[in-house]
């Protein structure tokens, strides 16, 4: 059985622990690390299988583990990442946007060549990527729509700089309009499928996103329009919010959940 250790253990890294301690995942939970310890405190509460909380991202990694699952942050990526697959381990992230940077996304590149470790990106709240990275050499443009309700957007780091006051938002607003990377940096904790989106498809031509309030809605919607030489490509996801933080969809977990039991367990792979 593989050895996880998490770094964050908020909701996502909660929730994925859970399916590690049920079996859902057959792995083992080892080791597990949040800034806030009082996290991890209540995480190992909630768990049959009692992980082991580290102090330090360095001490997670370098305990015998096979693979760390990131659920923290952007942050704990460009600044973590590296480390961790100098320690010899693989890396599942979840905070892609991270990966936008250029600088970051070549040290990673290139001490996963170096290392001959794997770094895994989950789909998240999106569908499509399969036929996306199929048609990639043929792409022209890719095009992301989001919709969430004012509560999922609060707090991020684009109303800081634009005075929007999403509480006197009545009807859908289109509050957004550029590139992938100029939203992961707004709205790190919103909108990393377009990181996604930009890493798997165009490479140096960028996704463009829209991201749409609408105070009417109980869902997270992605509509993805894909254009190129092969033809068009388009997919709408509807995802109900997490109940724990409504920021994150309930589909990104469950992808993070199938990414890593696939990773654990020898079968027949269905797509990625």
């Amino acid at each position: 059985m593989k050895r996880i250790g998490i770094l964050g253990c908020g909701s996502i890294g909660t929730q994925i622990a859970i399916a590690i301690d049920t079996g859902k995942i057959p792995a083992t939970l080892t080791h597990i690390f949040d800034e806030d310890k009082k996290k991890s405190e209540l995480l190992v509460s909630k768990l049959i299988q009692k992980p082991e909380i580290v102090e330090n991202v360095h001490l997670l990694s370098s305990n015998p583990v096979d693979i760390i699952v990131e659920a923290a942050s952007q942050d704990a990526v460009s600044d973590n990442a590296l480390s961790i697959l100098q320690n010899r381990r693989d890396l599942l992230i979840m905070s892609a946007g991270a990966l936008l940077d250029e600088a970051v996304y070549e040290i990673i590149s290139d001490a996963c060549k170096e290392l001959k470790k794997t770094v895994y990106l989950p789909s998240g709240a999106i569908s499509g990527l399969d036929a996306i990275k199929a048609v990639k050499d043929e792409l022209d443009s890719v095009i992301l729509t989001t919709t969430k309700h004012p509560n999922s957007l609060k707090d991020a780091p684009f109303f800081e700089k634009f005075k929007i006051n999403l509480d006197d938002i009545s009807e859908p607003s289109t509050i957004f309009e550029g590139t992938a990377s100029e939203a992961v940096r707004l709205f790190p904790k919103n909108i990393n499928v377009s990181a996604l989106l930009s890493l798997v498809g165009l490479g140096s031509h960028e996704t463009i996103v829209k991201i749409i309030a609408d105070p009417n809605t109980t869902k997270n919607t992605h509509t993805i329009t894909s254009s190129g030489k092969f033809g068009r490509i388009t997919t709408i996801v509807e995802n109900i919010p997490d109940t724990n933080n409504p920021k994150t969809s309930r589909l990104a977990i469950l992808s993070a959940i199938e990414t890593l039991r696939s990773i654990c367990t020898d079968e027949i792979k269905i797509g990625t």
